[in-house]
């Protein structure tokens, strides 16, 4: 807090007046002002950012007179910090303005980003950027049928790319949702609703908040389509007309995306004219998956996760390149469909796993030296590169034939052709697009200046260049003797304990470990400039004097090479096209070697699946693991097969004790259908599966009071996407239902939500739910299959100051099995965590008393058939009518009532034999 810097205003009251006057803005943006060596931030803003940064009101000063502007300053370094978390997590959008001109009050704003586009402030997040940004525009033609037209346009600006898409949808809108996750989509625009009172979209701004999209609303004028015919061919690569694609049929598409390059600003920079992409999206090119599903199994890393394994993308994050983990984020929410193409990544990733040598060798010697090639290009392309960046797409490019002799070292023949298909050939390309680049770069650049890590044009490139040159040459040679001089001085080893650098402060001076720093204490001709860790930084007045001239010389040298530079980096900016190619494939390359890495290193090994055509097949695991619970310390993990085969055990109700492990097993098969699906093996001894179109999911039960749902109502919500969205070819994942209302309710929609699923969905289903009665659906559908959790039940004595007591001891197994588990434990759980004993006793007497009288426990028990219920209740139903008719015509008394009863009882045959009928009369 005490680096803080202090806000220096000289005309307090003239900026208050401006700020004051500035037109309001949106409640998600912050303004933020550029003071050169410091930022500031006021009104709201400098409350937001004293709560969100320093975490106390103490460093809000108050500027000008009273009431005065509530005011807070930022370092770079805090800046840099707050805009990461304002964009990346908080969904803020913010402004940064600065006063470039000199002149009082002539503040503009200079720079605009918003979580879907972060270009402006991309230095300032310094690469950071785990996933691409992706902004959507969205607009609907809704009318009263169920059917709903939605048309949207994407674009990722960080490689230039519009995506358009145009489908129907349903009252949910869940190809929408499906959409937004496919995507990864940061920011959603959507056509103006001041009041709130459109349910349409008001359904839209709530799936975008679940999808964690930040929202900005738009204005009908600019979703008009009168300009699009007229930029769309100034913005793409190919000249042909708009009008002969036939994406330009789709009205809502292409309204959306006037929308969003209105947005963009896109058409205000001409460097993007005849650089985008335009392509079509097709959603059912991809396995669906909902904002439930994302969360249930645990796709992406959550604010509250700790290890880096409690999310599948943290677990399969071996990539060693920012391009690689960005492509795994996409392809995590992506999944295929097309058979070919999922065994096709998996033939390559058993490439990497069998072979050890040719794996590592990728990770560890090539993969890692690799920078972001995509953050590379958008430099070139904003023309705000250097020599630097050159450099570094040149150490790039001549890293490749080391890539190729590593590929092409493989032996085994089977893997040949897909390695020489996917990597081989494109990179032997490449590297030869790249000759004259490389020729270029070893021609113009300096490269033996690299090792002082100066970015420099050769000096014989020019006479004045070489003349300066020379200069700084005899100047460090002068330095080193410098450096002698001291070191005999001091009696210091010059290469162990005082060494010359080149301070990016301080400039050339010495640096002597902290040990021995006092050697230079109480002697005039040392003069010290900082001490940091790593030792005690001093200079002398010989030093001084030659570091002056050599940054003076420096300066020279870098005005006179500007022309040249200059030169070099537009040549290099024509790569652009090869680059953006070369850097698909190495992130293609690092997400199949990291899923080889992950295969191999697990406690045990996964296995590749195999994989039926789409609508053909079942899905069977020999014992399948959970892939992130099971790299938790300490925990050594049971396994569990799996059978969903069709006709025979396509839903699963799972039952048995709390923390038995159902929701582990329910979730780690979903977990596994989708990691089979994106070309990755999986945590199973045998699997084959058959290919999903969608895992929908209802878990756990959470509420949101803000948005106004509360627990049920979300359970609900759930529940109508998978009841809506659901196909024979989707896997269906619930953890509980029903558990928000009274427990009959709860049951019933448990029942009709499973047979609706079984008779009219058909689709692959894991239920695992505490409504044990739900186990009697086997009775009637033969696709039906019962299953539980094991626990061990040991009986014992325990002896409290009343006596010895009968102690019942639970014991979890964590393995599935074939059958029913007809009794719940949650009385153990409370045990587990120390209720206090008195509340436990009091629950178990209860418990045993509605037990008793349930009979369920009692020796000889049976459950009686649905039809027995059916029966049992009509004749059971005739009979009491029978006897009231008696009791009202005869007046009985009480105990000739009784006694007519029985001989009702006694003389019904059919009613006495029923099954349900002596289950009542086991009561």
């Amino acid at each position: 807090m005490a680096s803080r810097p202090e806000l220096k205003e000289e005309d307090e009251s003239s900026f208050c007046k401006f700020f004051r006057n500035l037109p309001e803005k949106n409640a998600e943006t912050v303004r933020i002002f550029d003071r050169g060596d410091y930022y500031s931030a006021h009104g709201e803003d400098a409350v937001f950012i004293a709560a969100t940064v320093y975490r106390t009101t103490a460093v809000i000063r108050k500027l000008g007179r009273e009431p005065g502007l509530e005011s807070v300053t930022m370092t770079v370094m805090v800046f840099r910090n707050f805009i990461r978390e304002a964009l990346l997590r908080l969904s803020k959008r913010v402004e940064i303005w600065q006063n470039s001109s000199g002149k009082r009050m002539d503040w503009k704003v200079t720079k605009q980003a918003s979580p879907g586009n972060l270009q402006d402030l991309e230095d300032e997040l310094g690469g950071q950027v785990e996933n691409a940004p992706i902004m959507l525009a969205v607009k609907i033609s809704a009318k009263a049928s169920e059917a709903r037209q939605v048309g949207v346009c994407f674009a990722d600006a960080s490689v230039r790319e519009l995506g358009v898409s145009e489908f129907l949808d349903n009252d949910l809108y869940s190809n929408f949702e499906s959409l937004l996750i496919q995507l990864g989509v940061k920011e959603c625009l959507i056509p103006p609703d001041p009041a709130k009172k459109n349910p349409e979209l008001n359904k839209l701004r709530t799936i975008a908040s679940n999808c964690g999209c930040a929202i900005a609303e738009r204005t009908l004028g600019d979703y008009g389509t009168k300009n699009i015919e007229q930029d769309l061919p100034r913005l793409l690569k190919d000249d042909r007309s708009t009008g002969t694609l036939p994406i330009t049929d789709m009205k809502l598409a292409m309204s959306s995306a006037a929308a969003l390059i209105k947005y963009l600003g896109v058409m205000s920079d001409p460097s993007n004219f005849g650089q985008y992409q335009l392509y079509q999206h097709n959603l059912d090119n991809y396995m669906k998956l909902d904002a439930a599903a994302l969360k249930a199994l645990n796709l992406m890393p959550g604010p509250r996760d700790g290890a880096k394994t409690m999310s599948l993308y943290g677990l399969l994050n071996q990539c060693k390149t920012p391009t690689g983990s960005r492509l795994l984020a996409q392809w995590l929410k992506q999944p295929l469909m097309d058979l070919k193409e999922i065994e096709r990544r998996q033939q390559l990733v058993e490439a990497f796993v069998n072979d050890t040598e040719l794996r590592q060798t990728m990770q560890e010697e090539h993969l890692r030296s690799i920078p972001d090639l995509y953050r590379l290009t958008k430099k070139l392309q904003r023309k705000a590169a250097n020599l630097e960046d050159v450099v570094r797409a040149y150490q790039v490019v001549i890293r490749l034939p080391g890539f190729l002799g590593t590929l092409e070292s493989v032996m085994d023949e089977q893997y040949r052709d897909p390695l020489e298909a996917e990597y081989i050939s494109k990179l032997r390309e490449y590297s030869d697009a790249f000759a004259k680049f490389q020729e270029m770069v070893e021609t113009t650049v300096d490269l033996d200046a690299l090792e002082n890590h100066e970015f420099i044009i050769k000096p014989q490139f020019d006479e004045s260049l070489r003349t300066i040159r020379k200069r700084l040459d005899k100047l460090r040679r002068d330095m080193d003797t410098e450096h002698k001089i001291v070191g005999q001085d001091l009696n210091q080893d010059i290469e162990k304990k005082l060494f010359l650098e080149n301070h990016r402060v301080h400039g050339w001076c010495f640096r002597i470990t902290r040990t021995e720093a006092s050697c230079i204490r109480n002697k005039k001709q040392y003069q010290e400039c900082s001490t940091q860790k790593n030792g005690v930084y001093f200079t002398t007045s010989a030093l001084q004097s030659m570091r002056r001239e050599f940054d003076q010389l420096s300066e020279t040298y870098n005005r006179t090479q500007s022309g040249l530079v200059n030169e070099v980096v537009a040549v290099a900016s024509s790569y652009i096209p090869v680059i953006e190619k070369l850097a698909a494939v190495l992130a293609h390359m690092d997400v199949i070697v990291a899923f080889a890495h992950v295969s191999v290193h697990a406690p045990t090994s996964y296995t590749r699946p195999k994989m039926h055509p789409r609508g053909t097949g079942d899905t069977i695991l020999k014992e399948a693991r959970h892939p992130c619970m099971e790299m938790q310390d300490d925990i050594s993990f049971i396994t569990n097969d799996a059978s969903l085969v069709r006709g025979e055990s396509e839903f699963l109700i799972i039952t048995g004790p709390n923390m038995g492990g159902k929701s582990t097993y329910i979730r780690q098969i979903g977990v596994i259908a989708l990691m089979a699906q994106i070309g990755c093996f999986v945590p199973a001894s045998e699997a084959e599966l058959t290919i999903f179109d969608c895992i929908l999911a209802r878990v756990g039960a959470s509420d949101s009071q803000i948005k106004g749902v509360s627990t049920f109502m979300a359970e609900m919500l759930e529940t109508a996407n998978i009841l809506k969205c659901a196909t024979k070819e989707s896997l269906v994942i619930i953890d509980e239902l029903g558990r928000g209302t009274s427990t009959y309710d709860g049951f019933g929609l448990a029942w009709a939500i499973s047979e609706y699923i079984v008779k009219e969905i058909g689709a692959f289903a894991l239920f695992a739910t505490h409504f044990h009665e739900l186990t009697a659906l086997v009775d009637t559908y033969p696709q039906v299959q019962n299953l539980h959790v094991v626990a061990h039940i040991s009986e014992g004595t325990e002896h409290d100051g009343n006596g010895p007591k009968q102690k019942r001891e639970v014991t979890l197994l964590y393995k599935v099995e074939p059958g029913v588990c007809d009794q719940s434990f949650g009385i153990h759980v409370a045990e587990l965590v120390r209720f206090p004993r008195k509340v436990i006793n009091m629950a178990k007497r209860k418990a045993d008393e509605l037990e008793d009288f349930s009979g369920k426990h009692e020796e000889g028990f049976v459950q009686a058939s649905r039809e027995e219920v059916e029966e049992g209740s009509k004749l059971l139903k005739e009979m009491l009518v029978q006897w009231k008719r008696d009791v009202e015509s005869q007046g009985l008394t009480k105990k000739e009532q009784v006694e007519r009863m029985r001989e009702l009882v006694r003389s019904n045959e059919a009613l006495r034999s029923n099954g349900f009928f002596k289950t009542i009369q086991a009561l």
